[in-house]
């Protein structure tokens, strides 16, 4: 079975684009959300979109499927919010490891489908390991500079817990993403590596921060390069940004730091800024040709789409890059 450090040399590799955005498409109701098993929750599940993964997996599965049908060699588990952190808002931390391993277990046979199909392009999968909605390095309260809403060793744990599941649940890889504090990054990683000690085993990482503003910086006040720097000292598959930024706006980023390191470059920027309704108004036809500059400077070895994105946006991306020569990149060399 070819392997992901295989394929990434032979090609610019296509992620998936947003889970959400698809997901909205359903309209689903408060009552879809529930689901026969939790109807009678004390709590509101709408929006809790990882929960579909367990009440509504056929839809979440045919996302995955309209993704790998587009063209993308990557899907992402539908486990952004799948820490206990992120489920305290719906009260529903006792759900984590269930979540996890249903959401990778759902896009594991949608990839493994594709790829009896398609045996000459195999398809994996990417446990997403979202930034939880607290920050170990800045206080919440502008009166207590001094306070934390989250230590590291309860991120540690939470990340532990998802991560556990991610991989009994079958992911080829395990993302973690959109990281606005490198700080809850760095507890991730730390995790992920307890988990590969304890089970002697060696998953691939991948790792994705976010840019916030024009200032280049994440929230946390990193530069691009800077964030580089604090998360090399694990040995990962992949190094990038995602989200935040429409494709343009993210192409000096990314080249500050493909020239800076021998990890394989990701890139899946949203479709461009959002308007005044929160909508995303660029088309597949205009994400294509700045995602074509990025190849032209070879500066990515992962391509794909965060907020907004849908199949066409992926479809047009996967055109784009069957034309260009993946970025050199050193470390993509295991054969196992």
């Amino acid at each position: 079975m070819s392997n992901i450090y295989q394929e990434i040399q032979k090609r610019i590799l296509v992620l998936d684009g947003a889970m959400g955005t698809m997901l909205q498409q359903y309209k689903f109701t408060e009552e879809d959300f529930r689901g026969e098993r939790f109807k009678d929750y004390p709590t509101l599940l709408k929006g809790n979109n990882d929960l579909l993964s367990i009440t509504q997996p056929e839809a979440v599965k045919e996302v995955h499927r309209k993704y790998f049908e587009a063209g993308a060699d990557i899907v992402q588990t539908n486990t952004f919010s799948g820490t206990t952190i992120a489920m305290a808002d719906y009260q529903m931390e006792g759900l984590v490891s269930e979540l996890n391993f249903q959401s990778a277990k759902i896009a594991r046979e949608v990839a493994d489908e594709i790829t009896t199909k398609e045996p000459h392009k195999p398809r994996f999968v990417a446990g997403s390991m979202g930034p939880t909605n607290r920050t170990a390095s800045m206080s919440p309260d502008v009166n207590d500079p001094g306070y934390r809403a989250v230590t590291f060793d309860e991120l540690r744990i939470a990340y532990k817990e998802q991560a556990e599941a991610l991989v009994d649940g079958g992911v080829d890889m395990l993302l973690v993403e959109t990281i606005f504090d490198t700080l809850n990054a760095k507890a991730a990683l730390f995790a992920i590596e307890e988990v590969k000690e304890e089970r002697n085993i060696d998953i691939p990482i991948m790792v994705s921060g976010t840019i916030t503003d024009a200032s280049g910086r994440t929230l946390s006040g990193q530069t691009a390069e800077a964030f580089l720097i604090s998360v090399s000292h694990i040995p990962l598959l992949s190094v990038g940004f995602n989200c935040a930024l429409g494709a343009n706006l993210m192409q000096p980023h990314l080249e500050a730091i493909a020239s800076k390191t021998d990890f394989a470059v990701s890139a899946y920027p949203n479709a461009g800024l959002p308007n005044a309704f929160g909508e995303y108004d660029e088309t597949p036809e205009e994400m294509r040709s700045q995602i074509e500059e990025y190849l032209k400077k070879s500066l990515v070895n992962i391509v794909g789409g965060c907020c907004g994105t849908t199949p066409e946006y992926i479809s047009e991306m996967a055109k784009a890059v069957a034309k260009y020569n993946p970025r050199p990149c050193c470390n993509a060399t295991k054969d196992s």
